[in-house]
């Protein structure tokens, strides 16, 4: 059986809404001390400081990208009230944007996010190449 990882992944629904989802990344290649993934085409990165007290407004994701978690904490609220905090170390991979078309339904659409805690959020955004996840 071929090891795995399991990403999170921050989806728009058919109806629009923002939802989690977990699926897994295979882990075929390297060797049993070092598992690696297949390699994915990177189109840009960005690190990203956000403030204790950091706290978004209702936005879609403007393009699907990992969401690296360096420091501090992050917490996605989605509509349901439901939320996850992410903690340094950890990972998500945020496809959650506007359906093609519609136009933004602040009632609807999107997540928020928030800085958690005393210490700064640092992140780093990972975009890939179009269709790549």
């Amino acid at each position: 059986m071929t090891p795995r990882l399991v990403k999170t992944v921050l989806y728009t629904d058919a109806q629009g809404f923002a939802r989690f989802r977990e699926e897994a990344i295979d882990l075929p290649q390297g060797t049993e001390a070092a598992r690696l993934s297949a390699e994915s085409p990177v189109h840009a990165l960005q690190w990203r400081q956000s403030p204790p007290g950091f706290q978004s407004e209702w936005h879609c994701t403007a393009a699907p990208q990992w969401t690296f978690i360096l420091a501090g904490k992050m917490e996605i609220g989605l509509r349901d009230g439901s939320s996850r905090v992410f903690s340094p170390g950890e990972f998500f991979y945020s496809s959650d944007t506007l359906p093609l078309g519609v136009p933004f339904n602040p009632e609807v659409h999107g997540h928020k996010s928030r800085q958690v805690g005393d210490e700064a959020l640092v992140t780093l955004f990972v975009r890939g190449a179009a269709g790549d996840n």
